[in-house]
């Protein structure tokens, strides 16, 4: 939630997470005598980045801004959100930049990449420049071809104004199939992973948690004589969780359930207090809970080596 308010509270806030769909329901409460009228917001995970087709193809939707099917619910009715699409490269917002030059925002789409390969050339060596775009070259059977592509991360929200009543609890349900990233195999518990202790290993170790539990039964399913293959695929999952943060008090009822999707899948992700509820299902419960951190899932699925 974007707009920090003094008397709203957050009751509670329930969290699904799994490969298919993401589910989260709040319960809000106006503590001041009158009604409050504040804008509510939603953002949905980042988009995008250099190298993003060649890491991520697990986008449920290709529609421009509404990639991820997201939909909202207040008091059991929808709502029509609006949303706010920003293209940022780190830290610099360069939204106007490609909006000057025609370039649409939806990195995920083919008229963004055909809009870059249509710049002029300076155009073309200034994005390259402000990293908004890299260049892809590749043979597909017709020789060999450069195209300019996307590399701006593509942050989304959807918003809306919503009115409080004075002592009031309000139920705020919020739906979408996540951006699944993969992987044909994983590292981890190879030796390549035992030996880069520092550097993007102990990056994806820091990011998802992994512990020397979750190494050693990827190195016991390894499959004999197959190389360096794992058996396993990665997928993840990312959630923007510091918004909980935006309300006059903690989050007073806390709970996150992380779904793996199968009873053979290994899952790892940072939280304390974690409790398998199920053979898929793991809980993280908390009170008076005020997130720090967004939230990093990574799921191993097992492959069959042919």
């Amino acid at each position: 939630m974007l707009k920090k308010t003094d008397s709203i509270e957050m009751r509670s806030e329930d969290l699904y997470i799994s490969q298919k769909e993401v589910v989260v329901r709040y319960r809000f409460q106006n503590t001041s005598a009158a009604p409050v009228s504040t804008v509510v917001a939603f953002p949905m995970p980042d988009i995008g980045g250099e190298g993003f087709f060649e890491s991520d193809n697990g986008l449920p939707s290709d529609d421009a801004t509404n990639l991820l099917q997201f939909h909202t619910l207040v008091d059991g009715k929808p709502v029509k959100a609006q949303v706010e699409q920003k293209a940022f490269v780190g830290d610099v917002d360069r939204t106007a930049w490609l909006k000057a030059h025609k370039v649409p925002l939806a990195a995920h789409r083919p008229e963004a990449t055909e809009a870059l390969d249509g710049l002029s050339k300076a155009d073309q060596a200034e994005a390259v420049k402000l990293g908004l775009a890299w260049t892809n070259e590749y043979d597909q059977g017709k020789g060999w071809e450069s195209h300019m592509a996307p590399a701006w991360v593509l942050k989304t929200s959807f918003y809306w104004t919503q009115t409080f009543p004075a002592g009031t609890v309000v139920e705020v349900e919020h739906r979408y199939t996540p951006a699944v990233g993969g992987s044909v195999d994983t590292i981890i518990g190879s030796q390549m992973w035992d030996e880069n202790t520092e550097g993007w290993a102990a990056d994806l170790r820091k990011k998802y948690c992994v512990e020397p539990s979750f190494v050693a039964a990827v190195k016991k399913a390894r499959p004999k004589g197959e190389g360096s293959m794992s058996g396993y695929q990665e997928r993840r999952i990312g959630y923007v969780l510091k918004t909980g943060a935006n309300w006059a008090k903690p989050i007073g009822d806390f709970r996150l359930v992380v779904d793996k999707g199968a009873a053979e899948n290994l899952v790892s992700f940072c939280a304390t207090g974690v409790k398998k509820i199920a053979p898929t299902r793991f809980e993280v419960v908390k009170k008076n809970y005020t997130p720090t951190s967004d939230l990093d899932i990574l799921i191993l699925v097992p492959f069959q080596v042919e």
